[in-house]
């Protein structure tokens, strides 16, 4: 990489954002852009607040990006009998719309550099189909869809790529593994026998936002242990 990089994270407060941060910032330029003030960011970090729900500007782009990842996301699990209209809203608002407001005030500065990237999120609900998941897998469905036609129309230059993960030992959470016997069964739904780290899915968005993994755009990629694709004997 090298520090004439720089990259915006939106949502980098938050625990898969956070340790991209840290691990971004150790060798290039971050700005964070977040819904709260957070003393959790390394020292040199710029961060600016703001709520991509809300109907505010985004704050000031720096004038040159190399990639923008968006990290907010939501667990909203009732079944569709228990949902209003509201929540499908404001969950289709943080996820998908969210993310088009940051990718359309960062455009100008990722095209000013030779190649740029950008990374959104999903969730292995998507591909999987699971109860209680319609809200959440509805705003993140169009965010996959989003995914590959930004990959299409900003071609060659910009890369777009969206980590679909499945449950990640994060504050967001919580309430899923929130006592042994609950954490247990989230392992055990997994062919790999445990719920993923926010670490690991910080060093995917990190490969795909540094130009390690230059040949790939429009992708999906499932780090959810094998759920999606592995089917456990019994």
């Amino acid at each position: 990489m090298g520090n004439h990089n720089h990259f915006l994270i939106v949502g980098g407060p938050s625990a898969i954002g956070l340790e991209l941060v840290k691990t971004l910032s150790a060798d290039a330029r971050v700005t964070v852009w977040s819904r709260q003030p957070s003393d959790a960011l390394p020292p040199d970090v710029d961060h600016d607040v703001w709520d991509a729900m809300g109907d505010t500007d985004p704050p000031e782009v720096p004038k040159q990006l190399t990639g923008l990842a968006y990290c907010p996301g939501s667990i909203r699990l009732k079944p569709v009998t228990r949902l209003a209209d509201q929540d499908f809203r404001q969950d289709f608002d943080l996820n998908c719309l969210g993310a088009v407001r940051s990718v359309r005030a960062c455009l100008p500065a990722l095209r000013r550099g030779n190649v740029g990237s950008i990374v959104l999120f999903s969730t292995v609900a998507v591909a999987q189909g699971m109860p209680m998941h319609a809200s959440i897998a509805a705003a993140k469905g169009a965010v996959e869809g989003l995914t590959r036609s930004l990959a299409a129309e900003l071609a060659p230059r910009i890369r777009v790529n969206a980590i679909a993960p499945s449950l990640v030992d994060t504050p967001l959470s919580a309430a899923l593994t929130a006592d042994d016997k609950r954490r247990e069964a989230a392992d055990r739904r997994h062919p790999l026998q445990r719920i993923g780290k926010a670490g690991e899915v910080a060093e995917l968005a990190m490969s795909l936002l540094d130009g390690r993994l230059h040949w790939m755009t429009g992708q999906v990629l499932h780090l959810d242990g094998g759920l999606s694709s592995v089917r456990l004997p019994g």
